[in-house]
């Protein structure tokens, strides 16, 4: 079973990628989604944990791939549901269209709309790989994703997407001082002028643990874990955090300003 930690480390993954979605739109949205993984023992069968997300506020769940009992399993809830290609598939989806097509027509026409698909994600952690083939295949493969969604009249209802690490930044602390690394801003560029051409979401994987393990002053796993302590301040911007995430959230922001130039100028 995945420990307490790696539960907690996962539910902040989530709400993280989708508190920023809106990261190329005027308006932002906030809600709670979760992560539906399935590496875990003695997991319940979708029907039941679909009935317990239906008796929260959970609104959005994020599949790590394209499970078709769990798809199904929420449908007619309102659920909105993100979905994934692996990283093995990036290189047939960016080599042929018609791959694109029939992976979509599979894991998102069988479905769509009872079941409310919303983002495909195509890879997760590709730039950050260090896979220089496949980092060169990624934005083939959502555009040809993106183009079979186009021919579905899906184009505006389903958005084209991938997941980062944290690792593309140089730099995360204090929020004020984010940076990118500049060995992939040439990926991150096209990346991001597609995705604001389209009105994707940029999505991060944050893993408040993972900077709990690099910074483990005293009061570090209380902020990580929205535990009382005693905060910490931004020398750059005077901001008091309280936790982790909030930190990492106003790194998302400086993202946003950041990137918004960034293809004002490409």
């Amino acid at each position: 079973m995945p420990s307490k930690m790696q539960k907690q480390k996962s539910t902040f993954i989530f709400l993280f990628c989708f508190l920023i979605q809106s990261f190329f739109t005027a308006n932002s949205q906030s809600f709670i989604g979760v992560n539906y993984g399935q590496v875990a023992d003695n997991l319940p069968p979708p029907e039941a944990t679909v009935k317990l997300l239906k008796s929260t506020s959970i609104q959005k769940v994020r599949l790590y791939g394209a499970d078709p009992a769990i798809i199904k399993a929420l449908a007619n809830t309102g659920i909105g549901i993100v979905i994934g290609a692996s990283n093995g598939d990036i290189p047939a989806l960016a080599s042929d269209p018609n791959f694109a097509g029939q992976w979509v027509g599979s894991n998102v026409l069988a479905y769509y709309p009872a079941s409310k698909i919303i983002v495909i994600n195509v890879g997760n952690e590709v730039i950050t790989s260090g896979d220089q083939a496949l980092i060169s295949q990624l934005l083939p493969a959502m555009q040809n994703v993106q183009n079979a969604l186009n021919a579905a009249s899906l184009g505006g209802k389903i958005k084209v997407s991938t997941v980062h690490s944290m690792a593309a930044l140089s730099q995360s602390d204090p929020p004020s001082s984010g940076a990118f690394n500049p060995g992939l801003s040439d990926a991150l560029k096209a990346l991001l002028k597609f995705q604001s051409s389209n009105g994707s979401p940029f999505m991060i994987n944050p893993y408040p643990f993972f900077a709990y393990q690099s910074d483990q002053r005293p009061e570090t796993l209380a902020f990580c874990l929205f535990q009382p302590n005693a905060g910490r301040v931004d020398s750059g911007n005077g901001i008091k955090y309280m936790n982790m995430f909030d930190a990492q959230l106003e790194i998302g922001q400086i993202y946003h300003r950041v990137f918004i130039l960034s293809i004002g100028f490409i």
